[in-house]
């Protein structure tokens, strides 16, 4: 059988855009190497936030005299921890498989691999296709390290039975590395992250880094940025990380685990045949709709040169790309894409960076409100942390919210972005009193 689509990886963009296709009448092959649900799923967001929320009922219960609740034994079992991170990851991925089989989407597992713009090959199978859609995701990006084989990367420590240890050398202060510290950190271990910028979360604007080392330090965590590791060494049971400092001297951390937090890169390797002739650059280059030079040969998510690496976006364009091949209007627009980070408190941001509007000479306005003047955020004992827009020429152009929920609150100000909505117009919106979510009403009052 020919299909009109065959979508290569199974991760949130993949399993997105084989259903969407099979709903809309379209004979799918859905070929995935390992399991559904891709890294986000089995070895990324899900099972590090089901630990970050073990994380946050363990630290609730240490401060509940703060509550007025005496609880004299409180204590963690790592081993039921790894456990419900595991069943949380096989319920959703069940979900997955169910929803593929209900729309009829044909799932192959095995190595895929294109070898002309009509057919994909697996396991000594050819399929073919009048469309195919690349989704294969990334892997771990592993630096040129001496010594990097001692260390380990974020999928031991979220996809085995991970033994928590004593002592952890983070290299890397992006999103993966912070989450990994605020984690470990509130069960114990001690922490030290070694960020080769100049701050925390360089992505990010320089302040929000700035205040997440300031909750890390308060909470016992080492921050080294400027930090450029040379080699890592093993001793025994320990590590020995060297590296130079932001002052170019070199030093020493010994302890007992190094955990790899650098990136990830397109997982591409070995996936089209050369004679296929589809450009490729550090990623399969597409535009900003995901067609790449190949006509009928479309690609999304982390696959994608140069594209943001996040979930939500790789769902987001699987849809648009099923749109397209429909000859349908887009579903999504992929302008304005919040992304959140789960450490103590919460961090989340939408829109254009205040660093951005400062370095290209945009007259902006700022406002910002403090969580301390804010009820629910003194009821759940939060960080010192802020709500911030941006506007220019009265309308909003960017959000930051570092605050207990900020996650689920930062949608709102998307969809204030993507209105063009002014902070007068935001500002007429009620919001309900005592909640977290009003910050973002009185902060356009300020």
């Amino acid at each position: 059988m020919k299909y009109d689509v065959i979508v290569i990886g199974a991760g949130p963009g993949g399993y997105t855009a084989a259903n969407k296709a099979a709903k809309h009448g379209l004979n799918v092959l859905l070929i995935e190497k390992d399991k559904v649900g891709g890294t986000c799923l089995n070895r990324g967001c899900i099972p590090m936030k089901s630990i970050i929320e073990s994380a946050r009922v363990y630290n609730t219960s240490l401060q509940s005299e703060l509550y007025g609740i005496k609880n004299d034994n409180v204590s963690f079992d790592y081993s039921l921890i790894n456990s419900r991170r595991d069943d949380v990851v096989k319920t959703l991925r069940e979900g997955v498989e169910k929803s593929l089989k209900s729309n009829k989407v044909d799932v192959v597992y095995g190595v895929a691999k294109i070898v002309s713009k009509n057919i994909v090959e697996c396991d000594n199978n050819q399929y073919e296709t009048t469309n195919i859609i690349i989704a294969t995701g990334s892997v771990v990006s592993i630096p040129p390290i001496e010594g990097i084989e001692y260390a380990i990367t974020s999928n031991e420590v979220l996809e085995t039975d991970y033994k928590l240890p004593e002592s952890v050398v983070i290299i890397g202060g992006g999103v993966i590395g912070v989450e990994i510290a605020s984690a470990l950190n509130s069960f114990g271990s001690k922490i030290t992250i070694l960020e080769m910028a100049n701050s925390l979360i360089p992505t990010m604007d320089k302040e929000v880094g700035q205040r997440l080392n300031m909750f890390f330090k308060k909470k016992g965590i080492d921050v080294n940025c400027l930090a450029s590791v040379k080699a890592i060494k093993k001793d025994n049971e320990n590590r020995i990380v060297e590296y130079d400092d932001s002052k170019g001297e070199r030093k020493q951390i010994v302890c007992k685990q190094v955990i790899v937090a650098t990136g990830r890169r397109a997982n591409i390797d070995n996936l089209v045949d050369e004679n296929v002739g589809l450009e490729i650059n550090r990623g399969i280059v597409a535009d900003e709709n995901g067609k790449t030079n190949i006509d009928n040969i479309y690609v999304i998510g982390d696959a994608k040169a140069n594209n943001i690496q996040l979930a939500h976006v790789a769902e987001a364009q699987g849809e648009n790309i099923i749109d397209i091949i429909l000859n349908k209007p887009l579903s999504n627009d992929m302008n304005i894409i919040p992304s959140g980070i789960y450490t103590d408190p919460e961090i989340a941001f939408v829109g254009i960076r205040e660093d951005d509007l400062k370095q290209n000479n945009i007259s902006y306005e700022s406002k910002k409100y403090l969580t301390g003047a804010n009820g629910k955020c003194l009821i759940e004992n939060s960080e010192s942390g802020f709500v911030k827009v941006c506007t220019v020429d009265g309308v909003i152009v960017s959000g930051t919210i570092i605050a207990p929920h900020a996650t689920e609150l930062i949608g709102e100000l998307s969809i204030a972005i993507e209105k063009k909505m002014s902070l007068k117009q935001f500002s007429e919106v009620v919001h309900p009193h005592p909640t977290i979510s009003e910050m973002l009403w009185h902060v356009t009052k300020e």
